[in-house]
């Protein structure tokens, strides 16, 4: 017989996990509808051509992708077989699992730009996929909880994500953590000052690794990189700002970076950002300007935001940024968008953790009604019809069994409230109500036993 399993880096949900992932679900749903956000979903597979070069040679390397139907391999040559995998994959698969819920979007965009008013802000809550090495906090497979706008270049919608972000996080309970914001603008203009224009983005790809490796390998590898030993001794600054305040981070940026235009533009956007977010409302902004913050994603072209939970050695559980030009690779340029992604299975690790979760979230059924035989059940039916009328989840134990395997049943579940209708019961019309945590009973009308759970 063989043993069951899963694969590695997924995971089942039971009932209790469910009701805590659902508490994440709709409170993150709740945020981004008030913010006027609409519903998206998209296909879990894409075609590779969709998805492959979007994400760095990185990305693409992770990206799960799926046999062609058939005989998969039945046209391949010995010619084929020996020119490397790079080569071999498109003739054996033309389609992948989603990385992200980002590209896919984009490429929704394009194909729908007629439909659709602009700008356009749309969320989606979905799982997504990676061939990641499993471990504690990455999974091979994950939910991911996005809200974007397209069709703007305005920096409100950078103050919105921040207000958004600082929602979310104290509604779900998590009250310490900090969004960590930067510029891509910024990052250009480090390149430029230590004499390597242009080279922001392997750059980008080594700092991104700052917090994983430390200091001395991230350099380490910038020289594999080709970066000179001018070029790190120059980039020396990048790794001065711990501690400092935000304004006082964006007064040394910008003098450090006073010779690059481009640098002073992503300083001058971080700026209004944080204004337009303050004149919004937002107060005790949990803010942290990041120099180092990269971001391993090649399209980000402006803010880049990333959320940490403090006290967890969990990495990031939520993260985005501006794409000025992501809908171009599908025939659709200088379509400007920014967005931002929760990460579901680490929000509930972190919250699972710090025990973050309030008491009987998601709580399921609320009333379990006993029938002790077929008499019973004439009531039994009815009283489980007028509870889920007004919206008290409530259900009728199927079988005439011992009363003792129901009460455990009950609290298998931990439902609160357990009615017990016997024969007495069904001539008095006074019904038996336990209270599952106290162990009272009493005696109360079938008609008032709805207002008697409700107003408890």
């Amino acid at each position: 017989m063989q043993k069951p399993t899963l694969p590695k880096g997924t995971r089942d949900f039971g009932p209790e996990q469910m009701r805590k992932r659902l508490f994440i679900f709709d409170t993150i749903r709740q945020t981004f509808q008030r913010f006027g956000f609409q519903p998206l979903e998209t296909p879990s597979m894409e075609n590779l051509s969709t998805l492959m070069g979007k994400y760095g040679d990185e990305g693409d390397q992770l990206l799960f992708k799926i046999l062609n139907s058939g005989d998969f391999a039945g046209s391949l040559t010995e010619a084929d077989l020996q020119a490397g995998s790079k080569k071999l994959t498109p003739k054996i698969s033309e389609k992948g699992l989603r990385y992200d819920l980002t590209v896919p979007f984009a490429r929704y965009v394009v194909m729908n730009r007629n439909n659709l008013p602009m700008p356009f802000k749309r969320y989606q809550m979905q799982p997504v996929w990676r061939a990641d090495r499993p471990q504690r906090g990455r999974y091979r497979e994950f939910y991911q909880c996005d809200a974007d706008v397209v069709g703007t270049d305005s920096l409100l919608c950078e103050a919105e994500i921040i207000l958004m972000i600082h929602e979310v996080m104290r509604n779900l309970g998590m009250q310490h953590f900090t969004l960590k914001i930067n510029n891509r603008k910024i990052l250009a203009g480090i390149a430029e000052a230590i004499g390597m224009p242009g080279q922001e983005g392997p750059l980008s790809v080594a700092i991104d690794k700052l917090d994983k490796i430390g200091k001395d390998k991230v350099l380490d590898e910038l020289r594999e990189r080709g970066f000179s030993e001018e070029a790190i001794t120059k980039l020396e600054p990048l790794f001065g700002f711990d501690n400092a305040s935000t304004a006082d981070t964006l007064t040394m940026l910008a003098s450090w970076l006073d010779a690059s235009t481009t640098a002073q533009q992503g300083v001058a956007e971080l700026q209004e950002t944080l204004q337009l977010a303050t004149m919004a409302g937002l107060e005790n902004a949990q803010i942290d300007i990041d120099p180092t913050l990269a971001r391993g994603l090649s399209y980000y072209t402006g803010a880049i935001f990333e959320v940490k939970a403090n006290g967890v050695s969990i990495g990031s559980i939520s993260g985005g940024g501006r794409y000025d030009n992501l809908t171009g690779a599908f025939g659709m340029p200088g379509l400007s968008g920014v967005g931002i992604s929760f990460g579901v299975d680490r929000i509930y690790d972190v919250m699972d953790e710090l025990n973050l979760f309030p008491a009987g979230t998601g709580q399921g059924t609320q009333v379990l009604i006993v029938p002790f035989d077929a008499d019973a059940r004439g009531v039994a039916l009815p009283l489980v019809t007028q509870l889920r009328a007004v919206a008290i989840p409530a259900e009728v134990y199927p079988d005439l069994a011992k009363v003792k395997k129901m009460l455990d049943y009950a609290n298998a579940k931990q439902i609160p409230y357990v009615v017990l209708i016997g024969s007495e019961e069904v001539q008095t019309g006074q019904l038996t109500v336990k209270n599952m945590v106290t162990g009272e009973q009493q005696k109360i009308a079938q008609a008032d036993v709805a207002s008697f759970v409700r107003q408890r």
